[in-house]
Order: C-alpha cells, then structure tokens, then sequence
C-alpha cells in the first residue's frame, strides 16, 4: 500500500511503482508547491492523472482561485497546460494580483455544474487523513534565486516489469539543492523520429525520474533508439536558473527482456 501511495505522489513522470498485483486507478491529481509556505508572488502547479485530465483541460475556461478565510478570492491566471505522453496532464498558474503577507489561502475550483468534483484535498501522512490544500504567505515578495552550485548528473536508464505493464526511466542525480523545493522543465526529444515533448517534472529522493511508471507519465519510450533531454531548474515562483547541457543516451528498452509480452 506503501507503494500505491508513493505511485499517486510522483505522477509528476518519476517512477510509479507497485506490484505486480496492483491495478492502476482511475484518476488522481497532484498539487504544488509542496511546501505549505510561499511568497506573495507564487505560481501553483496542478497535474491530474488518467480521467483528471478532463479536469486540468477544464481550466481554460474555469480556473481555480485562491480563497482566504475571510472570503476574499484571487482569481489565477493560466500560464500553460503541459501534455504529458501517458495519461498524465499539468497546468502552470499565478496569481492575478499580489497575495497578502502572512495570509492563509485555500485552493477552490469553479464549477460549471453544483454536482461536480469537490474542492481539492490532498493526504497528510502526519494526520493519516485528506485535508484541503492550503499555502500560508510570509511577508516576502518574491523568494530568494536558487543556488548556482545546482547540479544535475546522468546517473542510468531503468525498467521494472510489472503484471500491468512496464516502467522505464532515464535517472538523474540532482545536488546542492540546499533544501529548496524546485521544479524542473524537462524538454524531451526523440532523435529518431524528432518528436518533441516539455514537461514539468519533480524529484523523488533527489532524482528525477524522466519516462512513464506502470500506469502513466510524462514521457514514453520506444523499443529501441536514442532520446536527449535537458532541464530548467525553477523556483516555486517561477524564477528559472540556467538550461542545462543536452543529455544523449539510448531508450531504456535495449537489451532489456520483456517477461510478459508487453507491447512496447
């Protein structure tokens, strides 16, 4: 069951693992920052998982708003919904005004129909129960640059058979981090075929995983063949650090036996 929940909270294109006795569910949706503290100057991450992405979609004609509890709402403004290529779907947002120093604000979502999915929770392991997202603001405009020593290293590609299917990344080593929460834009081409694809991705314990788990992911892979990536590293409010070099290697497929017939 561990596994399970680890698999919901890295549908960000790291690797979702389960055994082979699992099903994949049949939606799930993901929020960010993680970290409940932010500036006034913030931009929210939501990515929804297989039938949520007819929720993420919906956000270009109703996005979600921050509320506080005195009722006041701050309407966000949708930057871009990222595609992923596995049943996996994000979009980027900022708030239309500044936030309020040292203000709480809870994520609501406007609904079309009264009968439609309620406002977004999340689970917190400490309480061992779903409780609505909450950011809470310090009186900082803008968060502190990221730091320059970051460094992202090619560490090897992976693929764990699974009952439902097959997971496989490409792993990178990520350092010097100093604790920041940081997301990373990952552009991801196919150097066969020169299919393109940009996706905004996640670490999970300090590696980013590029590829797809068992049942969904930012990016895919054919049998064979070769693939490039690199990275953009931003802060929670947007403020992105230098492009990294383009990383070459093979699809994580070659010379791995298939033991259950999966179509690839």
């Amino acid at each position: 069951m561990n596994k399970i929940i680890m698999l919901l909270f890295i549908l960000t294109g790291t690797s979702l693992q389960a055994s082979t006795d699992y099903e994949c569910a049949i939606s799930g949706m993901n929020y960010y920052p993680i970290q409940q503290e932010i500036s006034l100057n913030p931009q929210i991450l939501i990515q929804g998982y297989a039938m949520d992405q007819k929720t993420i979609r919906g956000f270009e004609e109703l996005p979600p708003y921050l509320e506080t509890e005195s009722g006041e709402k701050v309407m966000l403004e949708l930057l871009a919904i990222n595609e992923g290529q596995m049943s996996l779907t994000q979009a980027i947002f900022k708030p239309v005004t500044s936030l309020k120093p040292n203000t709480d604000y809870y994520l609501n979502f406007q609904r079309a129909k009264q009968n439609e999915k309620e406002d977004p929770t999340r689970y917190n392991s400490e309480k061992k129960e779903r409780e609505r997202i909450i950011w809470s603001t310090t009186n900082t405009k803008d968060l502190k640059p990221m730091d320059s020593e970051l460094e992202i290293t090619f560490d090897k590609t992976n693929v764990e058979w699974y009952g439902c299917g097959p997971e496989a990344n490409a792993l990178f080593k990520i350092n010097n981090t100093k604790g920041q929460e940081i997301w990373y834009r990952t552009e991801f081409v196919d150097l066969e075929t020169g299919k393109s694809s940009t996706y905004i991705l996640n670490t999970w314990k300090d590696k980013l995983y590029v590829g797809h788990g068992m049942c969904s992911g930012a990016f895919t892979y054919a049998k064979t063949g070769k693939y490039k990536v690199r990275f953009t590293p931003m802060n929670i409010d947007g403020k992105i650090s230098k492009t990294t070099k383009w990383f070459t290697y093979e699809s994580p497929f070659v010379g791995e036996e298939n033991p259950w017939g999966f179509r690839i």
